[in-house]
């Protein structure tokens, strides 16, 4: 009797772990957990004046496969992987939205940044989406690649006023997620770079900013 419950509870048991009911998780790496930030970008601040326009801004969308904290990575194109112990601290797309409100309001070109949804009214409103942050070891360095699409909204005219394709590409440290975090996160400083100044070509009613996607 006493065997058969013995054999009895180790089936139990060998059924748990094979649904997935316990997870056996000997030796595992500790998981890590990054953040997207400017501090450590130098970067100019620059004050609008009162007759500066305000933009609204909408939440950055993710392109599909990034919607998600897994940080993301390639060995070969088109097939994304997920580093199993590393992972940001929100979605990139999530975490680059005060990034570029801050970016905006450094950039002397808005009176005022408003983060929507708000009943804030603005001239202009900034539609990004397509963002994707990857590191790719398609060579050494391994480099990490961001990418967007913005639009510009005249509120008052009800038109876009510019369409375009954003793209920073910077060489990781080392070859593992931290060098992917030090190297996403110029890269995204690189980004937000590009989109000010487009910003500024598209407010100056520049012809370069209808290029296209």
């Amino acid at each position: 009797m006493i065997s058969y419950r013995i054999v009895h509870a180790s089936c139990v048991v060998l059924a748990l772990v094979t649904s997935g009911c316990i997870s056996v998780r000997g030796g595992s790496e500790a998981a890590h957990t990054y953040q997207l930030s400017l501090e450590g970008a130098q970067r100019e601040v620059h004050a609008a004046d009162g007759n500066s326009p305000v933009v609204q801004l909408s939440p950055p969308q993710a392109e599909p496969g990034f919607e998600t904290p897994r940080m993301v990575y390639l060995k070969r194109p088109y097939e994304l992987e997920y580093f199993a112990a590393n992972q940001w601290a929100d979605t990139p797309a999530n975490m680059v939205a005060p990034l570029l409100a801050q970016s905006l309001s450094q950039s002397g070109i808005w009176r005022d940044v408003v983060l929507l949804p708000s009943l804030v009214p603005g001239d202009y409103r900034l539609d990004v989406y397509g963002f994707a942050l990857q590191q790719e070891f398609f060579q050494q360095p391994s480099r990490v690649r961001v990418t967007a699409r913005a639009q510009l909204v005249d509120l008052k005219l009800s038109m876009i006023v510019g369409m375009q394709r954003f793209e920073a590409i910077e060489p990781a440290p080392s070859e593992n997620a931290y060098g992917g975090v030090v190297a996403a996160n110029r890269a995204v400083a690189a980004l937000l770079d590009q989109i000010t100044v487009w910003l500024r070509e598209c407010v100056g009613h520049s012809p370069t900013c209808r290029r296209s996607m």
